[in-house]
């Protein structure tokens, strides 16, 4: 890779890491208060029911994946006039998704809504309305996918941090009005979230349409096109819907089970681990348009050097954040919100140590996406993943915790994980064992390594304030000394030191 192609990624991180840590904060903020304001029960419903509608956008991320990847694509060639084709098509594609949601919505969703689903009552008048603006919201983001494509393809992340940190502010604002009162907080909090997200859709639509000659709105019929897109599409669409089904499926059986509070616990852990995934997450939105354009230019070798280096680097971000929550969940917790769901703290211990897992996959899913070769991965790996399912239906089923669809889930995840490096190795050549050596097995050795002192200070002290203020110190110098001297090779120390150094004589001075 070039080193302006390294400065690229650095600075696209660094404004999507200021994008996150802002859209943090205020997520977090307005989740407590949501829920404090919506109560336990209506902030359960209100996630299952949203659920019921993301069933139905499965075909959205695997229309999005196949749209993305090929944008990116045709930019690594300088293909300017089937990069056209590519958005209209997409785009086209997209409106098509979106009419189908709204019918399977407004059929077997509805059905399950009101026949399957563990509601109180006197809470259904108030579901349907939230159901209906959920499909709303859903119909507009599904619309909303190729202009926020071609922003990331164009790797304009400093436009998609903007609108991202809009997104949250008015979330904000919506916080505002749910703590006022004489009205059903559930009812506006559903038609203000597909206000909000209408809002942003347009935001993205105007941006790229103005900006990017790609994005000017033309009929292409290119059966072709077609063909190629859905082809790649439907095998992602096999493996997003089993990813979907954990995620939504899960939830829906949780609901069955146990009813709407432990879906308020699932909906804090996965809130928590939306806040903490964009620390890896957002190094690899910038990472893979790199990684595609890398295998359009032919340059193989550096492109498996990417992928080496960036799935290390996207564990590191990752557990940097993951490991105090992870040794003080309940702390954490307890402050953050004045009702915390039975379940929620193991619930969010179980859910991050499967998202260490699985910020090792981005680079890995990355490469399957740039070769174009995803028929196999998708069939074997989407496979494992509608194991959780049944196998947590099976565990619930016998009378277990629910705890155990977390553990049938992090199992799993290894699995996957498993077998994509070696479906991989079909594809394109490159060392199974070095990746185990130089990621796998350096990842665990930088994650325990670090994570000893402060583990240990949890037992000496008692939990509060100090106790947290300490662990929370001791994690982020245990897992920078850890990555600098063993998780990075020598030239990226040296770099490293260097910008110390520049750094503070530019202080000193």
């Amino acid at each position: 890779m070039e080193a302006s192609d390294n400065k690229r990624i650095a600075k696209n991180t660094a404004m999507l890491y200021f994008r996150m840590m802002f859209t943090m904060g205020i997520s977090l903020y307005t989740s407590r208060v949501v829920l404090n304001a919506l109560g336990v029960v209506d902030f359960g419903v209100y996630n299952v029911v949203g659920g019921v509608v993301t069933m139905f956008t499965f075909l959205n991320s695997a229309m999005g994946a196949s749209t993305s990847r090929f944008l990116i694509f045709e930019l690594g060639k300088k293909d300017y006039i089937q990069l056209k084709k590519v958005f209209n098509v997409s785009l086209s594609s997209h409106i098509a998704i979106a009419i189908i949601v709204l019918i399977l919505s407004e059929t077997i969703g509805l059905w399950f809504l009101s026949h399957k689903l563990v509601i109180p009552e006197n809470r259904m008048a108030a579901v349907q309305w939230v159901y209906q603006f959920s499909i709303l919201s859903a119909m507009v983001s599904l619309i909303q996918v190729p202009f926020n494509a071609a922003i990331i393809a164009h790797e304009k992340m400093n436009v998609y941090a903007y609108v991202s940190i809009a997104e949250v502010t008015l979330k904000l604002f919506i916080v505002f009005i749910l703590v006022m009162g004489g009205f059903d907080k559930l009812k506006v909090y559903g038609i203000l979230v597909f206000i909000v997200s209408l809002i942003i859709s347009l935001i993205y639509f105007f941006y790229s349409k103005k900006k990017f000659e790609e994005c000017s709105i033309e009929f292409h019929w290119d059966k072709p096109l077609y063909k190629k897109l859905f082809s790649f599409s439907i095998w992602d669409l096999y493996g997003g819907f089993a990813i979907m089904g954990m995620g939504q499926g899960l939830n829906i059986l949780l609901n069955m089970f146990f009813g709407p509070v432990v879906n308020a616990a699932r909906g804090i852990a996965f809130q928590v681990q939306g806040a903490i995934t964009g620390f890896g997450g957002n190094f690899m939105t910038a990472v893979k348009p790199q990684i595609i354009k890398l295998y359009a230019e032919n340059n193989v070798v550096e492109m498996m050097k990417l992928v080496f280096s960036s799935s290390k680097y996207s564990l590191y971000l990752t557990y940097f954040i993951s490991l105090p929550m992870l040794l003080e969940t309940s702390f954490v917790l307890e402050h953050w919100l004045k009702i915390v769901p039975d379940y929620t703290v193991s619930f969010c211990r179980l859910v991050l140590i499967n998202n260490l897992i699985w910020s090792m996959r981005g680079p890995i899913v990355t490469s399957f996406h740039a070769v174009g070769q995803i028929k196999v991965a998708n069939l074997v790996c989407g496979s494992l993943f509608y194991l959780i399912i049944i196998l947590s239906y099976i565990c619930l089923k016998m009378g277990l915790a629910p705890q155990s669809v977390f553990i049938v889930t992090i199992i799993v995840s290894i699995m996957v994980q498993i077998t994509e490096l070696l479906l991989l190795k079909r594809l394109i050549t490159y060392s199974v064992i070095a990746y185990v050596k130089y990621v796998v097995l350096l990842c665990v050795l930088i994650m325990v390594v670090s994570a000893v002192l402060p583990y240990i200070f949890t037992f000496l002290l008692p939990q509060g304030f100090t106790r947290f203020l300490i662990v929370g110190v001791l994690s982020v110098i245990t897992v920078t000394t850890s990555v600098y001297y063993w998780g990075i090779d020598k030239d990226s120390r040296n770099l490293v030191s260097q910008k110390i150094l520049a750094y503070t004589q530019k202080i000193r001075k």
